[in-house]
């Protein structure tokens, strides 16, 4: 090898060398971007996601416009929130999220949870205890939060999984147009069911075919508002409950249960309520509320205090005339007896999945999101009840129409059993007044339901009346 061909391998050498410890550097400060980036850099944004279900509305849906305006709002630009919803009716909802939290994949950093799965989510180790991250959050002990709506999100276990967003209460929705039209009073106040059905009757005989007299979720594709809003309401209304604490015993067959079930299929036989085809489809809710309500076509709907957020402004049915249209009844007690109404409560949480990747970020952002004035967002535009004290006292809520009636309804507010059995003997609930409602006698459906739920929950945690 000659001198100068030396030189040039050794320049050549040389120029390879710093070209690859420029690109090794350049390599590095790029693997950074998950950390810190050294002087004068700053850390690369983490993502955190945050699931909930979304019924069709996609981003003019109230979740979705208030994850969106929090997330521009939050002070810490080193995390992005994104809004991973799950289009799906309320019956599928619960299940896809189930599967979704079951995986490090596909599990979000923060999930919406219905309280009423929140039990059963957590004994399957699906959710991340938070009573150490609460204890050191000033808003949970100093009084901002209702004390009763911390025991929707403990479980069996007595440890918290959540932190309560909203609540809810349940009655009576009615067109005052169509009670004038018809000689019902405006102020309606029933006192006992054969006063609803009663009033059903004079719907349907005077007010024309195509208004609907009463409208009642009685489908498996509606899911929990189903078993909630329909059949618990009714159970709870005869003194009978669902599950017996006394001897930790679910209830299986009892004159209640007849009874509820023998409204439902008075409704039917009776053709009080809507055709079969739009009541055993998961959009039934919606379409009951955001088309049959205001274009006029429904006298009375058993329903959600939530409603209302529907109508407002930005909603997913503007109809800024509901507040003078519509009436909110208590929902009468079977026969009249004490304490006169019923109604369930329920309501939502966010939780931080136990396979959730940032959860750090999360229970920060978590923090963020259900502030006083961010939760005061959220329950004023979505119609539902605050689960915070301060936000209870502020004129912005508590001046909003139906509000107080909503919130006085919870005085005998009854709640699902906290049971990690409770989401399947739901789902059989569901199949039950379905039956009832496509034909199946109230006997012949309790039945079934009995050996259903026996079947799930074993022959020695059933009672029979």
């Amino acid at each position: 090898m000659t001198s100068r061909t030396r030189k040039l391998l050794s320049l050549s050498t040389a120029v390879l060398c710093a070209f690859m410890l420029f690109g090794c550097s350049s390599t590095k400060e790029n693997a950074g971007e998950s950390g810190n980036q050294g002087d004068g850099g700053s850390k690369a944004k983490k993502t955190i996601t945050i699931t909930y279900r979304d019924d069709g509305t996609g981003s003019n849906g109230t979740l979705f416009k208030w994850i969106t305006d929090v997330a521009s709002r939050y002070p810490n630009k080193d995390v992005e929130v994104k809004p991973t919803p799950i289009q799906a009716s309320e019956g599928d909802y619960f299940a896809k999220i189930a599967l979704a939290l079951k995986s490090k994949d596909t599990a979000p950093d923060i999930v919406t949870e219905d309280t009423f799965i929140l039990n059963a989510d957590a004994s399957a180790g699906y959710l991340e205890p938070l009573d150490d991250k609460v204890k050191a959050w000033e808003d949970w002990s100093n009084g901002s939060f209702i004390e009763a709506m911390k025991k929707g999100v403990t479980a069996s276990d007595g440890k918290i999984y959540g932190v309560p967003y909203n609540t809810d209460s349940r009655g009576l929705w009615y067109n005052k147009q169509i009670f004038k039209q018809v000689g019902l009073p405006e102020e309606w106040q029933p006192k006992n069911w054969d006063e609803v059905l009663s009033a059903a009757r004079t719907i349907k005989e005077k007010a024309g075919s195509d208004v609907v007299p009463i409208w009642m979720n009685m489908g498996k594709a509606t899911g929990e508002a189903t078993s909630m809003q329909t059949y618990e309401m009714l159970l709870y209304g005869t003194g009978e409950r669902l599950y017996d604490d006394a001897s930790g015993k679910w209830i299986t067959k009892s004159q209640g249960i007849t009874d509820a079930l023998s409204f439902i299929e008075t409704i039917n036989k009776e053709k009080l309520g809507p055709p079969l085809s739009k009541v055993l489809n998961g959009q039934a809710g919606n379409n009951s509320t955001r088309e049959y309500l205001p274009k006029g076509k429904l006298g009375i709907s058993l329903d959600g205090s939530w409603i209302t957020g529907n109508y407002l402004e930005g909603g997913a049915a503007p109809w800024p005339e509901y507040k003078d249209v519509l009436g909110f009844a208590p929902m009468p007690t079977n026969k009249g007896q004490a304490p006169g109404s019923i109604t369930l409560a329920g309501g939502w949480a966010l939780s931080i999945p136990s396979n959730a990747q940032h959860k750090d970020e999360a229970w920060d952002f978590i923090k963020f999101a259900l502030n006083k004035e961010n939760t005061q967002k959220l329950v004023v535009s979505s119609g539902n009840i605050t689960v915070r004290a301060d936000v209870a006292k502020d004129p912005g809520y508590s001046g909003m129409p139906f509000y107080q009636i909503a919130t006085d309804y919870l005085k005998n507010a009854e709640f699902r059993p906290a049971q990690d059995k409770y989401p399947e003997v739901s789902t059989q609930i569901q199949t039950m007044v379905e039956s009832v409602a496509t034909g199946m006698s109230p006997a012949d459906a309790m039945n079934k339901y009995a050996t259903d739920v026996t079947r799930i929950v074993g022959q020695d945690h059933i009672l029979e009346k």
